[in-house]
């Protein structure tokens, strides 16, 4: 290959990358509604689970995700026991997909199936929409493999109750646009991952007008109040799809290096490049390192899970945690110092900030946007995500918070092929 074909390559490449970067600062995502997840996705009407991250076979899944798969088929009615279901299962009587096949997420175990509601999130610049769970709340539940009969009866009334609410609430007031509700919480303290504090409040003064004239039982609403107002990690499960929408944007763009997904199921961890569509590059999921919960070790643990991952592609999580000296002390991150150089070290694997998204802490720059693939395998600095640690046992739930890094494997295998892809072995 001549010089001026290596010149030409790299001009499409940074022509590229900088097309998806541009889609994806121009998405504006809309919460607009709460569906029953077989109608939003059609396929979930058979004995389809949805989960977390990359592919996996039942005989690879964590403990926590094969925890959470049996006590959804208990919640659909499919099993009469968490027994029932593991035969089934083992049986191959039920077909497993990861959630980003159907533009949908899902945080820890990520488990989704047909009768769940999922929130719904539109990007009006390019139309994509992404899905995800209603958060369940702390302590004992699925995303964490809870599955006993305390799990299921708060899915049934999530899906009798919550859903149908907040969905109506939602289609009143004609949505909530999410962009500048995420700037004001960055400017609050939070960074969308593991700490949302703020915005679970900005969300809850935006719907609580709206629910009050949706829901007729004052008994219901005083006590969806208070289920969003006693769960701070509760606009996780809106910021996770809002970030699909607006990375589903940068997705199939020819030359186009950035990173359109990250994911992992407690297995491995998993990643999708923009040029080469939906493969994924796979590696084993690391082991966060953070705060424990008293009486746990590391030996308790489960690897890295989740698809809460995919705010890190649009610069927030990890990426922001410059924004949230309070997150720091609990994934152990040291001190807001440390907070700030991992929000530094990520401005150099990425395309360039996000000026309507900015940090105070960093003289308001804007958050580090669009993940490079090629920077990463060039300087060895792997994407930093915050992350909440589970027990390695289905029911045991969350036992810690930390700071964990994508697999470098996984980007040095897009890079391989993205390179086989444009003969530049040639």
């Amino acid at each position: 290959m001549t010089m001026g074909a290596f010149v030409t390559l790299g001009e499409r490449i940074a022509k590229a990358n900088a097309e998806a970067h541009a889609r994806i600062l121009a998405g504006e995502p809309v919460l607009t509604d709460v569906v029953i997840a077989g109608e939003a996705i059609p396929d979930l009407q058979r004995r389809l689970i949805l989960h977390a991250g990359p592919p996996v076979t039942w005989d690879r899944m964590c403990g926590p995700m094969r925890g959470a798969a049996c006590g959804a088929m208990v919640f659909e009615g499919w099993a009469e026991s968490l027994e029932d279901a593991e035969r089934q299962i083992a049986a191959g009587e039920v077909e497993f997909q990861p959630n980003h096949h159907f533009d949908a997420v899902g945080p820890m175990t990520g488990i989704t199936t047909r009768s769940m509601p999922l929130f719904v999130v539109e990007n009006r610049t390019t139309g994509d929409r992404a899905y995800c769970t209603i958060n369940e709340g702390m302590g004992n539940v699925m995303r964490f493999g809870g599955n006993d009969a305390e799990v299921v009866e708060r899915l049934r009334w999530i899906a009798a109750e919550v859903g149908p609410a907040f969905g109506a609430a939602l289609r009143q007031r004609g949505g909530i646009p999410l962009k500048g509700l995420i700037a004001r919480g960055l400017s609050m303290g939070d960074e969308m991952h593991m700490r949302n504090a703020a915005c679970t409040g900005l969300f809850l003064r935006e719907i609580a007008a709206a629910l009050a004239e949706a829901v007729e039982s004052r008994s219901l609403l005083k006590q969806l109040l208070a289920f969003i107002a006693g769960n701070d990690m509760f606009f996780l499960n809106i910021v996770m799809p809002m970030a699909k929408s607006m990375i589903m944007a940068a997705r199939d763009i020819e030359f186009c290096t950035i990173v359109t997904t990250m994911a992992r199921n407690g297995t491995d961890f998993g990643v999708h490049l923009s040029a080469t569509g939906d493969r994924w590059y796979t590696a084993p999921a690391e082991m966060a390192q953070g705060l424990l919960f008293p009486g746990f070790d590391y030996s308790h643990a489960n690897p890295d899970i989740g698809d809460s991952c995919i705010v890190e592609t649009v610069g927030l999580g990890g990426f922001a945690m410059a924004a949230s000296p309070a997150v720091v002390g609990f994934v152990g991150a040291g001190s807001l110092d440390d907070a700030i150089g991992y929000t530094r070290s990520m401005s150099e694997i990425t395309f360039g900030p996000n000026p309507e998204w900015t940090l105070p802490t960093l003289g308001s720059i804007g958050v580090p946007t669009a993940i490079d693939a090629r920077h990463v395998v060039a300087t060895g600095s792997a994407p930093v995500i915050n992350t909440a640690i589970a027990h390695r046992e289905a029911g045991r739930g969350q036992i810690g918070a930390g700071v964990v890094r994508a697999p470098l494997a996984c980007f040095e295998q897009a890079v391989l092929e993205f390179a086989r892809r444009y003969d530049l072995e040639a």
